[in-house]
C-alpha cells in the first residue's frame, strides 16, 4: 500500500495507481477503523481493480461543543488495517490542503439534509458534502462506498453527486454490528461499560418497533413505545426517532414502500446513530 500525505502528489500517484485502465474505488473515513470501515474495503475490492481510502477527521462536519479535539485518531493501527484488507492507496490529507487559507466555497443540499441529524446538528451535513466532493473531485473514483449506519448520510452524498454530476456510482454497505447487536461506531469507546450494555436498547427498540409495525400497529404508538424504552434504558436526550422513506427521508405515519426507522439517542456523554429497513 502507498501512502501519502501532499495533496500535489496525488495526480501523479493516481495515474500509477490506474495504469493499464485498472478501475478504482474510493473509501472514504475519518480513521479509528473497524470491522464497518473493513466491510466497506471488502465491497471496494469486488467492485474495482484498485481501492484507495482517505483519512480525514473533518472539521467542518463538527459543530461547536462537540467532539472534535477528542475524536479517536489512531493513524499507524488504521494504515496496518487498510493495508491488511487489500487497500492499495492511503492519503492522508490536512486540513490546510483541503482547505487553504481564504477557502470560502460549502455545498449544501436541500431536502434530505434538513431533517434529523441536519436539525439537530446544523451545518454538519454541509461539511459532509463539501469534504466528500473535495475528495471525489481531487480522487476522480469509479465508485466510492459509505456506510448505511449514517443513512442520511448516504442520502445526502447521493443527492449532491447525482446534482453536480460528479461521477462515481454511491454504494451503501449494510451496517456491522457486534456480536449482541450494537451498530459499531468509532464512537463506542466512548461508552462506559455498563453504558455499552444499555445502549443495547437501541438496537432492540429498532428490531422491535420493524416487527410491531409490520405486524400493523399504528405507528404513532409504536414510536412512542419505543422512545419510553429509550429512556428507561438510560438514553438522557433522543434527537429523533422516526419511519421514513427510504428515499427522501421524509417521515411516514403509516407504511407505505421502502422504508427505514432511524434514531439519534445520547447516552451519558456519547451520541449514537442507528438505522434498519422496514
Amino acid at each position: 500500500m502507498q501512502t501519502i500525505r501532499d495533496m500535489a502528489d496525488l495526480p501523479a500517484v493516481l495515474r500509477a495507481v490506474r495504469g493499464g485502465g485498472a478501475t478504482l474505488a474510493l473509501v472514504p473515513t475519518m480513521g479509528a477503523l473497524h470491522a464497518g470501515h473493513m466491510a466497506l474495503v471488502a465491497e471496494a475490492r469486488a467492485r474495482a481493480d484498485k481501492v484507495a481510502a482517505t483519512i480525514f477527521v473533518n472539521p467542518l462536519q463538527f459543530g461547536a461543543g462537540e467532539d472534535l479535539g477528542r475524536y479517536p485518531r489512531q493513524e499507524a493501527e488504521d494504515a496496518a488495517m487498510l493495508e491488511a484488507a487489500g487497500c492499495d492507496l492511503l492519503w492522508l490529507p490536512t486540513p490546510g490542503q483541503l482547505y487553504p487559507h481564504g477557502f470560502a466555497t460549502t455545498v449544501s443540499v436541500a431536502g434530505v439534509s434538513e431533517r434529523w441529524d441536519g436539525a439537530a446538528r446544523p451545518g454538519h451535513f454541509a461539511g459532509v458534502a463539501t469534504v466528500v466532493a473535495k475528495l471525489l473531485l481531487a480522487v476522480r473514483p469509479d465508485v466510492a462506498l459509505f456506510g448505511e449506519k449514517d443513512f442520511q448520510q448516504l442520502a445526502v452524498i447521493r443527492r449532491m453527486v447525482a446534482d453536480l454530476g460528479l461521477g462515481p456510482e454511491i454504494v451503501g454497505v449494510p451496517t456491522v454490528r457486534d456480536v449482541d447487536g450494537l451498530a459499531l461506531s468509532s464512537r463506542n469507546i466512548y461508552l462506559t461499560a455498563e453504558e455499552r450494555h444499555r445502549a443495547l436498547a437501541l438496537p432492540r427498540g429498532l428490531q422491535d418497533s420493524a416487527e410491531a409495525i409490520r405486524a400493523g400497529q399504528h405507528v404513532a404508538t409504536v414510536l412512542d413505545q419505543a422512545e419510553l424504552a429509550l429512556r428507561d434504558a438510560g438514553f438522557e436526550r433522543i434527537d429523533y426517532l422516526a419511519l421514513v422513506d427510504a428515499a427522501t427521508l421524509e417521515p411516514l405515519n403509516a407504511p407505505a414502500g421502502e422504508m427505514r426507522l432511524i434514531a439519534a439517542a445520547t447516552i451519558g456523554t456519547t451520541r449514537l446513530i442507528d438505522n434498519i429497513p422496514v
